[in-house]
């Protein structure tokens, strides 16, 4: 950061999903309404396996809005950001990483270690030259044990750390996210910052509670 020139900080969601992803009730329209109402900065739309196209419609001064996905590589689940086309499913954690990269992208290693959902096997997590490791989200239960877990996978590899809601559903969108340090309150500033490691992973977990009352 240049002297005299003060950091911003960005709350960002960086893992929702929209109907695009075929399990999720979230519309782009809903998702940035909800995102300007809980007073997030902004987010990103991470599909499953599909990089959905962000509208000018929704391009807003008041909010960052930017497309990623998520892909289902075999064993992990990866987030790949600052891609022009999509990543094809199916391949090794390491393949995965490769293409991201080989796209000028970068690549999270989603919830690596969540119940239910993915367990990573972490040699192979060391080897594959991830990016970031995703060490909060809402979805992973117990929250709190799955968020040590995952940062200590993180500081092991000496990663940057990130939060996301991996929301499906209008509710939990911004339950976790990220708080970036960025010099310029863009998508470039963004995911420069987020190159750098000027990153932090914030927020909280779905309780119990809610699991039960809205079925996720």
């Amino acid at each position: 950061m240049r002297a005299g020139r003060e950091a911003l900080k960005l709350r960002v969601d960086l893992h929702v999903h929209s109907v695009n992803s075929g399990d999720s009730r979230v519309s782009l329209e809903v998702a940035v309404e909800r995102c300007r109402t809980i007073g997030l900065d902004g987010l990103a739309i991470t599909d499953h396996d599909f990089l959905t196209q962000i509208p000018g419609s929704l391009s807003v001064d008041d909010l960052i809005v930017f497309s990623g996905m998520e892909v289902s590589a075999r064993g992990a689940h990866i987030l790949a950001f600052d891609i022009g086309e999509e990543v094809p499913p199916g391949l090794s954690i390491a393949e995965t990483v490769s293409r991201i990269h080989e796209l000028g992208g970068i690549a999270v290693i989603a919830h690596p270690y969540s119940v239910f959902r993915t367990w990573v096997n972490a040699g192979e997590i060391r080897r594959a030259g991830f990016d970031a490791v995703e060490v909060a989200n809402a979805y992973q239960f117990p929250y709190g044990w799955m968020l040590d877990k995952n940062r200590g996978l993180a500081e092991e590899l000496g990663l940057p750390q990130t939060g996301g809601s991996d929301a499906h559903i209008p509710a939990t969108i911004g339950r976790a996210y990220t708080v970036f340090e960025v010099e310029t309150g863009d998508v470039d500033g963004m995911l420069s910052a987020l190159r750098r490691g000027r990153v932090e992973a914030a927020g909280s977990g779905v309780t119990l509670a809610e699991r039960l009352r809205l079925g996720v």
